[in-house]
């Protein structure tokens, strides 16, 4: 088997067992349930993958793997600091929206094996690190104010990671528009811009 039709036949086990994982829940899907859905054999899936947990893994490794190459990229662009960040946290919320990026936020660290489950807080903690990185280069330039870098890229981090845990593919707002709000509350917060003076003189007036 070529290796390009190889890779297509894994991808296709593991976006539909993504699929399964979300809308049943791990220990509710069988992998009878994916060959199944694949129109091919539960032996054909077994030459793909060792067992279930290797498939879950893979799932959430694809969406962490996702995030990670686009906040490295990101992180060595031109502009300041905040505009990186938007365009990071953009792309990291999308992914989140996706198969695999829900598969991340709806799977629990247990589930896996102790072998997946390093590598699974492996991948996010670099993700933190990439974050925290361009909040700091944030408040360095000054594009950004915040009072704990740490704090910023946790709560950050969380509202992300938490999105697959509510979105809805076929409910009143998309993926793209959920990823615009909400990063726009991360980056702006809920309070209006302080009046500048002259505003302020203006309205005394």
């Amino acid at each position: 088997m070529r290796e390009g039709e190889r890779a297509a036949k894994r991808d296709a086990v593991l976006r539909t067992a993504a699929r399964f994982f979300n809308q049943r829940g791990y220990h509710a899907t069988s992998l009878d349930d994916v060959a199944a859905a694949l129109n091919v054999t539960k032996p054909t899936i077994y030459h793909y993958f060792a067992n279930k947990d290797e498939i879950l893994y893979e799932c959430t490794r694809r969406g962490l793997d996702e995030i990670a190459a686009i906040a490295r990229s990101t992180a060595g662009q031109n502009g300041t600091a905040a505009d990186r960040l938007r365009q990071m946290l953009t792309a990291y919320a999308l992914i989140m929206l996706d198969d695999f990026g829900i598969c991340v936020s709806r799977t629990q660290d247990h589930l896996l094996s102790p072998e997946s489950r390093r590598g699974f807080r492996a991948l996010k903690r670099e993700i933190d690190l990439l974050v925290r990185q361009v909040i700091a280069e944030g408040v360095a330039d000054g594009s950004l104010a915040v009072p704990d870098v740490r704090m910023a890229a946790f709560t950050a981090g969380v509202a992300l990671n938490g999105l697959g845990t509510w979105f809805r593919p076929d409910g009143p707002v998309g993926a793209e528009e959920t990823a615009r709000l909400t990063v726009a509350v991360l980056m702006n917060g809920m309070c209006p811009p302080p009046r500048t003076s002259t505003s302020t003189e203006e309205t005394t007036e």
